[in-house]
């Protein structure tokens, strides 16, 4: 079942997002391109026929405008995240307060347990979740524990040398299934129709099914012929800034 979002939750960038933690050794970010780069970003999911909630800047995390990893939208739950990196944790405060509008339910992931959302992967009922530096496998269990309350269910993926799970693998709807370096091969998405992204534009691996259109980053052609081969309308979208700091097109929004 092909799914429709209607709401979508971002973090404006704050100042400080220069300083983020990055390992891209791309440069640093310019301020004023990312803030451009942001209200494109907002702009592309009005689009796509989301009400957008904008939530104010957090001088006190520099990675904050990366929103998806502190929670995620189930539909029927949302839960609160655990961030793997100590500077990010307080990340997730004030997010239950947010969500609260949009739902009953919210559950959390807690500590031993480490969960960021950039590692999850939502298709229909089922949830792929990375086991990565930044999600342990405790975290992974309590998610597959709140997603069988729900009648939703969770499998594992262990990463061998991606950030995160959607850094390698997105899913396009429709049984497609955009896979890079380590995933092209994996047996876990052998049911799928792999797209496969060339290594020298990885990148573009994360990029953005919304309500049928896919939120493509710019530069990488190959990746995006592919995708507009398979069917799909395309926006290309430029987030080079983000880029600098390890951060993909999934990673500014919580889409629900």
């Amino acid at each position: 079942m092909v799914r429709t979002f209607t709401r979508a939750i971002v973090r404006k960038p704050c100042p400080e997002i220069v300083h983020g933690i990055t390992s891209a050794n791309l440069g640093k970010p310019d301020f004023g391109r990312v803030m451009e780069q942001h209200q494109d970003y907002v702009e592309a999911l009005e689009q796509c026929g989301f009400r957008v909630i904008v939530l104010i800047s957090d001088s006190r995390f520099p990675d904050s405008a990366f929103i998806e990893d502190v929670a995620l939208c189930t539909s029927a739950c949302a839960i609160i995240t655990n961030p793997g990196v100590v500077s990010r944790k307080g990340e997730k405060d004030g997010m239950r307060e947010v969500l609260s509008e949009f739902y009953q339910d919210i559950e959390e992931i807690r500590s031993p347990g480490t969960l960021e959302a950039g590692d999850v992967m939502m298709v229909d009922a089922h949830v792929y979740i990375g086991i990565s530096k930044r999600t342990n496998r405790d975290g992974a269990e309590q998610l597959i524990g709140i997603l069988d309350k729900y009648g939703l269910t969770g499998s594992t993926v262990p990463l061998k040398t991606v950030l995160h799970l959607k850094t390698g693998v997105s899913y396009l709807e429709q049984n497609n299934l955009l896979v890079c370096g380590e995933f092209i091969d994996c047996k876990d998405f052998d049911p799928f129709n792999r797209i496969e992204v060339p290594a020298y534009e990885s990148y573009a691996a994360n990029s953005l099914w919304i309500n049928g259109t896919v939120l493509v980053p710019k530069g990488f052609p190959v990746t995006l012929a592919k995708i507009e081969k398979a069917g799909y309308p395309i926006i290309e979208m430029d987030v080079s800034e983000f880029q600098k700091l390890d951060g993909g097109l999934s990673c500014l929004s919580l889409r629900f």
